[in-house]
């Protein structure tokens, strides 16, 4: 069919060639026919398309994964929604089955769910894209910043130093929270509320949280002029205070024992412990090898003489400095760790001299070591120990002890242990003193071993007393360091003679 009618079309061309050449009186020239394909080719192309027809599937046969579904949905076992997912193979090391299959909308939230981790996952992959275009560490962090931090922490030197910088990236917060605020210039509070751009003249700055406490160290502020009379040691903290603003008060303290809080919660208003410091065995126990939770030490003059100054304002007393150093020369033997244990004094002299006799005595062994930290109160501000040594060196006057707030942090830093050294003859005529020296005078002044408690935990209470040694002087104190030290290590080598190993307590078996 289809050659003839190839046939019948060639046919009406020449003829409509023929009446144009005539009309033109052109002689025609009849052009060669085409060759007529052949049966046999004809037949071999058909029988090719109907192959390809018979390889092609056709659209309404069912096959068997359609078969199943249908089967499936029938009885129940699936629904549309688990059927037509199409990243089974994907969560296939999730649990088992994916679907539950109890109904179509409790399958549609496990889809949902699904299609909401893949999105996540796309999105941390588009977050991380930035990395690869940011090359420096700077650009990454300002980025970040900007991006991603949801909590950024920082000093009010930091927030005035970097301010202009962050203004320029578009930097935006809601919640300000400034801790140890009662510690910090009233001008320097107002930095951190100035690093973003205004929205129309409205600071889009919503809610600002001050903690600290008044009742402890203000601002340091070198010029006494300034300090005095421009009253510039006043935080906004205490100014909002002074006003009478509402404050929210904390009213239990949960750090040191209930024996030593109660040396500065005279200070607050209704201040009481938590649970953990009147429960918890540590806090109920004694201190091992020594007959009180707090003392205080009354130092007499050392060869003679009390207080020094080898330059102007810079005082030191190599009394209190050895004492100190001894009585953590015991502790240690006792096995309390160094790391728990912190000396402070209330001058920068006597830090120096502390850690003069301190690399004198007792760094170069390793039995002893260095305390924690050797600072100054003012410089240990807003941090605590478990064991605090205090030397208040001054025996001609009080000093700038006679300020409250730098008695109540000097009292407060501690959790299990705190001892003071000093001329309790002094502090203890100090009206402002008063509430403190009541409570250490109703102690013993001279510091109370408990030399025949073994090294490590004891069974003692708290508020127990033992068989006390009472200690008379520095001298005395060494003596007694000297001898246990001797019956400590008479009883490791008798041990290791033994062949028992090593001794199972002490600071050699830290």
């Amino acid at each position: 069919a289809q050659a003839a009618l190839k046939k019948v079309q060639a046919e009406k061309k020449k003829a409509e060639a023929k009446k144009k050449a005539e009309a033109a009186g052109e002689e025609y020239v009849e052009e060669e026919d085409e060759e007529e394909p052949k049966e046999e080719d004809v037949k071999e192309e058909v029988k090719e398309e109907e192959e390809e027809k018979a390889d092609e599937p056709d659209e309404w046969e069912e096959t068997e994964e359609l078969i199943q579904a249908r089967k499936d949905l029938k009885s129940g076992k699936k629904t549309v929604a688990s059927i037509l997912f199409p990243y089974g193979e994907f969560f296939a090391d999730s649990p088992q089955p994916l679907f539950p299959a109890t109904s179509y909308a409790a399958d549609m939230d496990v889809a949902d769910g699904c299609f909401r981790y893949l999105q996540k996952m796309f999105q941390e992959v588009e977050e991380c894209h930035a990395f690869e275009l940011l090359r420096n560490s700077h650009d990454r962090g300002n980025y970040l910043i900007t991006t991603h931090a949801r909590i950024i922490a920082m000093t009010c030197t930091h927030a005035a130093l970097t301010r202009s910088t962050l203004v320029n990236l578009n930097f935006k917060y809601d919640n300000l929270i400034m801790e140890e605020s009662a510690q910090i210039l009233e001008v320097e509070t107002f930095i951190p509320m100035l690093l973003q751009q205004s929205d129309q003249g409205v600071s889009r700055l919503k809610r600002v949280m001050f903690i600290g406490d008044h009742h402890q160290l203000p601002p340091v502020v070198k010029n006494r002029a300034f300090q005095k009379y421009g009253h510039l040691d006043q935080s906004l903290y205490a100014r909002f205070v002074r006003l009478k603003t509402p404050t929210v008060d904390l009213n239990l303290q949960g750090r040191a024992r209930a024996q030593i809080a109660d040396l500065y919660s005279w200070r607050y208003k209704d201040l009481g412990n938590l649970s953990n410091v009147l429960t918890d065995k540590r806090y109920r126990a004694a201190n091992a090898g020594l007959s009180h939770e707090y003392q205080f030490i009354n130092v007499d003059d050392f060869e003679g003489q009390g207080e020094s100054q080898p330059t102007p304002h810079f005082y030191q007393n190599l009394g209190e400095a050895e004492y100190c150093v001894a009585l953590f020369m015991y502790m240690r033997l006792l096995g309390y760790p160094a790391n728990k244990i912190s000396i402070l004094s209330t001058y920068n002299g006597q830090k120096a001299l502390i850690r003069d006799v301190i690399r004198q005595r007792c760094a170069w062994n390793p039995l002893f070591g260095e305390p924690s930290k050797v600072t100054t109160v003012d410089r240990f501000q807003g941090q605590q120990n478990d064991f605090i040594i205090v030397s208040l060196v001054r025996t001609n006057h009080v000093g700038h002890l006679r300020d409250v707030r730098r008695l109540v942090v000097t009292m407060s830093r501690s959790r299990y242990g705190l001892y003071v050294f000093g001329r309790f003859g002094l502090f203890e005529n100090c009206f402002e003193l008063a509430p403190v020296f009541t409570r250490f005078a109703k102690r013993p002044r001279k510091l109370s071993l408990e030399m025949e408690e073994p090294a490590g935990e004891t069974e003692r209470a708290c508020g127990e007393i033992g068989k006390p040694t009472l200690v008379k002087d520095v001298h005395h104190m060494w003596a007694l360091l000297q001898d246990r030290m001797k019956a400590q290590f008479a009883s490791a080598a008798q041990v290791v003679a033994s062949g028992s190993g090593p001794v199972a307590s002490g600071p050699a078996s830290e």
